[in-house]
């Protein structure tokens, strides 16, 4: 019986069909390089969702790349920048308001904490107490 396939001729190198895998490349110096949320938000030392919560407001510069969302060396430059602020010190005491002392409110009562003497109630012996 004969076959009606026909057979391929076999090659000893079979990587030769196969496409070579490109390995990419380093950007162009005159390519800017494009972060990624997450590599910025490692460079900045904040919060992905930070960052990206802060773009998505258009509160801190950002690339757009259709619907990725990039930052540049430039952008990440300017969210520092804007972010700066000068050094406070020692920030000034608050001016507590005015209190009301003792001396200034009218006299109370004359009352006492310390138990009451017995001379100070009924002296006729007549006492509501039992006893």
């Amino acid at each position: 019986m004969a076959s009606h396939h026909s057979r391929r001729p076999i090659s000893n190198n079979h990587h030769e069909s196969a496409p070579v895998p490109s390995t990419p490349r380093p950007p162009a110096a005159d390519t800017p390089h494009l972060y990624t949320p997450e590599e910025a938000a490692a460079l900045l030392r904040v919060r992905p969702s930070w960052l990206r919560k802060k773009a998505a407001a258009r509160e801190v510069p950002c690339t757009f790349l259709g619907k990725h969302l990039r930052f540049s060396p430039a952008d990440l430059a300017a969210i520092v920048t804007a972010s700066t602020r000068a050094p406070v010190g020692h920030r000034p005491r608050r001016r507590a308001a005015p209190t009301v002392r003792d001396r200034d409110l009218p006299p109370g009562p004359n009352r006492s904490v310390h138990a009451p003497r017995s001379d100070d109630h009924i002296r006729d012996g007549s006492s509501t107490w039992p006893g």
